[in-house]
């Protein structure tokens, strides 16, 4: 549903990473540049191989960047939540888009045309250097999860998702609490395996005193251990 940004109190750019740097008039006239819209739970925002060139801000809500296999099975690729954004590639190159992208709640967008986001990337340096650490951060996750899929087998495949995601929100040293806690889909389309295999991973770690579901998290008690556990079949 197309929305204006005068309609909604939240729509502001100003709670977006990339422009952090740019000053209030700045945001304002990337405000005005923007088409505004509200999508629904599991719409569809951007489909693989369309010409589709803006990119989009996430102002409420999340989405999920996918690609299908030719079997149909869903593989996630990321999830982007408000602050962030995607759809640069095709800004960038020109080229079709490289993934699906659906909204995985009730979410408000900003789209901004091609011109306005290249010709803001030129002209305000920090900008295009956080474009870079955006990219530079895709082709890191990208590039682990091509070698666990070339040299783990499916359980350590789901351990190293979960390391992954605990890092990402340590507790302590030694201690990560995730949440909401992960959905087995979720890990299993990020891993390419299935529910069952990451419920017995799970369950198994959990008889390890590893792992402790509790009631709005999933609890790592031994980051240390996980990880040995990850490293030992990588040969780190």
């Amino acid at each position: 549903m197309e929305v204006n940004v005068s309609d909604t109190a939240s729509g502001s750019l100003a709670g977006i990473s990339l422009f952090a740097g740019l000053d209030e008039n700045e945001l304002t006239e990337l405000e005005k540049a923007c088409s505004w819209r509200r999508y629904t739970s599991n719409e569809q925002i951007i489909d693989r191989q369309s010409d589709s060139t803006d990119v989009f801000f996430v102002i409420e809500g999340k989405v999920r960047v996918v690609n299908y296999s030719l079997s149909g099975r869903e593989i996630t690729l990321d999830d982007i939540v408000p602050g962030r954004h995607f759809g640069e590639l095709a800004a960038i190159d020109g080229q079709p888009r490289s993934a699906s992208v659906m909204a995985l709640e009730e979410s408000l967008l900003a789209a901004l045309p091609q011109e306005r986001f290249l010709d803001v990337a030129r002209r305000r340096p920090e900008v295009s250097y956080l474009v870079m650490l955006t990219l530079a951060r895709i082709i890191r996750v990208s590039t682990d999860r091509i070698m666990d899929l070339s040299t783990l087998a499916a359980n350590n495949r789901v351990q190293a998702e979960l390391l992954r995601e605990a890092r990402s929100n340590p507790v302590n040293e030694n201690t990560a609490q995730i949440s909401p806690i992960p959905v087995h889909g979720d890990i299993a389309s990020r891993v390419s395996t299935t529910r069952e295999t990451v419920a017995r991973v799970l369950n198994d770690l959990a008889r390890q005193g590893i792992v402790e579901r509790q009631k709005d998290a999933l609890v790592i008690h031994d980051l240390a251990r996980l990880s040995e556990m990850v490293e030992e079949v990588r040969g780190e």
